[in-house]
């Protein structure tokens, strides 16, 4: 398995991965809540790759699972309780991680999160942050299992859920 960084030629196929994601994963709708075009978007996959902060996790050519990576944090962060004081650029933050549907239950989301935290070292940042949505339970036990405390929730609109619970996390370095 190769995992590296997403190039802009790989964007017409990471665009075809993140749609097959959706279409295919069982029970989507109720979990993630993804709704290609809402959330993500084109451009904000575009946007990821263009700041080298899309990752690809790759087996024999396939696209088995793929993440953003961003070396600062949104406003959006502002609002919770951190356990530990850090200025944006001093975290990491964990954006639309997905695995492939037909290679789920196979350790690759572990892998994934395992890649974002050698990342983030090499980068010295002093935590890791992410949210999901409250009802994502098997991406909250996945985040939970490496140790990422929780660290609030906040009742925020997107796109694609309306108004829900989104539950922030952090990783202490």
């Amino acid at each position: 398995m190769e995992f590296r960084v997403a190039q802009i030629e790989d964007f017409a196929r990471v665009v075809s991965f993140y749609k097959y994601v959706i279409e295919n994963t069982q029970e989507i709708e109720k979990y993630a809540r993804w709704i290609y075009g809402q959330h993500p978007t084109d451009k904000m996959i575009l946007n990821y790759i263009e700041q080298e902060a899309m990752y690809l996790l790759k087996k024999d050519q396939i696209i088995i699972g793929a993440m953003a990576i961003t070396m600062s944090q949104s406003d959006d962060y502002h609002y919770i309780d951190w356990g530990i004081e850090a200025t944006d650029d001093e975290v990491a933050v964990i954006h639309i991680l997905c695995i492939n549907p037909d290679y789920q239950k196979q350790g690759i989301g572990k892998r994934m999160i395992r890649e974002s935290i050698i990342l983030a070292k090499k980068e010295m940042k002093k935590a890791i942050r992410l949210d999901a949505l409250a009802s994502n339970t098997p991406a909250l036990q996945l985040y939970q299992s490496f140790g990422f405390k929780y660290r609030g929730k906040q009742h925020l609109y997107a796109e694609n859920t309306g108004w829900t619970d989104f539950c922030f996390f952090e990783l202490l370095e």
